[in-house]
């Protein structure tokens, strides 16, 4: 027993104390660093600076970010989360020119970047990032005007416009990207309400942008969409061409006039193979989804939808290989009362065809058509089983909404 209370943390190996040291937040491993000579060493190894998450320290200024930067951080770093100084009472500069320079510089290997509730009025521009992005998400920030605009790098390209969009198109058909331009492969808006159709137009230079989320960026309209939609132009093919992954939801502000940006897909988009759809937006995007030819994944979330609707919809996208249903209420089937007199005409007998090539002509027992009258997520099923046979199926916490009839 006396040896054991003579150990101490100093016979642990170091590589023991790292990995529990990773367990702390970036303010306790701070402290930690003021214990002794060791920890102070210790901390300073750079595979604890890899993921750094600093959005639940409220009080972080300008001053703690020289701090951290001058003394922790550095070539491991690949993850930084920042909460900006927007919804604070000090207020005052929290991301400056210099200090995204120097961050630039010590940390190479940055390629994630989140910024919470951050004033980024006072940056010209996003080239003032570090190069080494690959994602940017913006939560509740305040852009420029001109924050998304990639300016000429050289006097040659700036004067002669019809060439660089020459060299453009030709890095881009041999798969190579400009190596100084704007290397962000990943950008998410969420919440931010300063995001307009100039912002998105910019982003028609950014070269090798293949996902952008949109969520509540309500000054987005279907015109802007429309506008940078990858089509076939004079000069190739123009708009975000490069674009894989687009997502629209408009789920807050209830009240809020209603822009209906996803009306914008009804042109077309070239390339584009997936898309997400959440709150306000899945309606008209669902009109919009059957122009979209290379389209293999759809995903639906934060909505209620019915059976019939889905069914419809889901006729124009034979090329669909996923449709995601993600925290979606499904509303019961109606049967609406039979009118004496109106036994087989009328528009009932339009949504009987609907259902019945939708089924395929596959007549269940009665019991699991009582079933289905309750739940429509199993008739949904085998729906679209005969609509889109190549087509994986996929509901996440969805559920049935409940009439109180």
């Amino acid at each position: 027993m006396d040896e054991f209370k003579a150990c101490n943390l100093d016979y642990f190996p170091e590589n023991i104390l790292i990995d529990v040291l990773s367990y702390l937040s970036v303010r306790e491993l701070v402290r930690a660093g003021r214990v002794c000579k060791r920890w102070k060493r210790l901390v300073k190894d750079q595979r604890l600076w890899r993921l750094v998450d600093l959005t639940a320290w409220k009080g972080v200024t300008s001053r703690i970010l020289w701090l951290l930067l001058r003394q922790y951080l550095g070539c491991g770093l690949r993850c930084l989360r920042l909460r900006g100084l927007l919804l604070s009472a000090r207020g005052g500069i929290f991301l400056s020119e210099s200090w995204l320079k120097a961050l630039s510089t010590k940390c190479p290997r940055l390629s994630k970047l989140y910024l919470l509730h951050a004033d980024l009025r006072g940056l010209p521009s996003c080239q003032l990032l570090p190069p080494s992005l690959q994602m940017l998400e913006l939560r509740g920030c305040e852009l420029p005007r001109e924050f998304f605009n990639q300016t000429p790098t050289s006097p040659a390209e700036a004067t002669s416009s019809v060439g660089a969009q020459q060299q453009r198109r030709d890095q881009k058909g041999k798969g190579l990207g400009s190596p100084s331009g704007i290397g962000i492969e990943r950008l998410v808006l969420n919440n931010v309400p300063s995001f307009t159709d100039q912002h998105l137009q910019s982003l028609t230079s950014w070269e090798r942008l293949s996902r952008l989320e949109l969520r509540d960026t309500f000054r987005v309209t279907a015109n802007g969409l429309r506008s940078c939609a990858a089509k076939d132009g004079v000069c190739g093919v123009e708009g975000l061409c490069r674009l894989k992954f687009l997502e629209i939801g408009i789920t807050g502000r209830q009240g809020y006039q209603l822009q209906m940006a996803s009306l914008g897909l009804g042109a077309g988009w070239l390339g584009l193979e997936e898309l997400s759809l959440g709150g306000k937006e899945v309606g008209p995007g669902l009109l919009c989804a059957s122009r979209l030819k290379d389209l293999k994944c759809l995903c639906l979330w934060a909505c209620t939808l019915s059976e019939m609707q889905i069914v419809r919809s889901c006729r124009m996208l034979r090329g669909l290989r996923q449709l995601e249903f993600l925290d979606v209420i499904f509303q019961p089937r109606q049967c609406p009362p039979v009118v004496e007199g109106e036994g087989g005409g009328g528009g009932g007998g339009a949504e009987e065809q609907d259902h019945e090539e939708a089924e395929g002509g596959d007549n269940s027992n009665d019991e699991n058509k009582t079933l289905d009258m309750n739940d429509p997520i199993p008739s949904l099923r085998r729906s679209l089983a005969v609509l889109l046979p190549s087509c994986a199926l996929v509901f996440t916490n969805c559920s049935v909404q409940i009439s109180a009839d």
